[in-house]
């Protein structure tokens, strides 16, 4: 269970370069990232890193609205690990146009 920041920071992942080393090493058994998720942003980044769940309670705990941070946390879960499934286009350092030149009615 490696901390994304320390215990009830709120920080978010720190490190996000050493989480995903550990990532791609552990396969054998589960990663939970615990600590230091403070917002659903938080949790949808660990997600997309490929973690496979994420431990939370001061997030949660110590919002305005509780309720509401749990559910907005439960979604970006989700979706965090709907784009890690998907698979992310590549990072590049330019511009390259997605819509394909042919066909285009001038």
């Amino acid at each position: 269970m490696p901390l994304a920041a320390p215990i009830g920071s709120g920080l978010g992942v720190q490190n996000p370069a050493h989480l995903r080393l550990l990532l791609e090493e552990i396969r054998d058994v589960p990663v939970i990232v615990d600590a230091g998720v403070g917002t659903a942003s938080d949790a949808a980044m660990v997600m997309e890193l490929g973690a496979d769940g994420v431990l939370m309670n001061t997030g949660i705990a110590g919002a305005g609205e509780p309720e509401k941070m749990a559910r907005a946390m439960r979604l970006a879960i989700e979706a965090g690990r709907l784009a890690f499934e998907a698979g992310r286009i590549p990072r590049k350092l330019y511009a390259t146009a997605s819509s394909p030149m042919e066909g285009i009615v001038r």
